[in-house]
């Protein structure tokens, strides 16, 4: 029997951060040691986008365990990221079937 592969959309939280003459950073809090920046607010996004793209593959790749993303209000509610703008990344990920 061949496994097909399924898509299955996921909302990642993210942090933007945005210092006094400084791009903006991105924080991934359900994915340690993702992030990213950009030079504008989109941009942010943008590169956000990829990165956990490529976290998730380097993961998968690496045969690590995907963590399911929590819900946003529970990294607002993190005072560690009360200084950034809180926002969702939707992604198509594979599943296997």
């Amino acid at each position: 029997m061949i496994k097909s592969a399924l898509a299955k959309d996921m909302l990642w939280p993210i942090v933007i951060h945005k210092d006094p003459n400084s791009d903006y950073g991105v924080t991934v809090p359900d994915l340690p040691g993702c992030f990213s920046v950009g030079s504008s607010y989109e941009d942010a996004f943008v590169q956000a986008k990829e990165a956990i793209s490529l976290h998730l593959e380097g993961l998968a790749s690496d045969g690590d365990p995907i963590p399911s993303p929590l819900p946003l209000a529970e990294h607002i509610q993190n005072p560690e990221y009360a200084d950034g703008i809180p926002a969702l990344i939707e992604l198509s990920m594979k599943v296997a079937a």
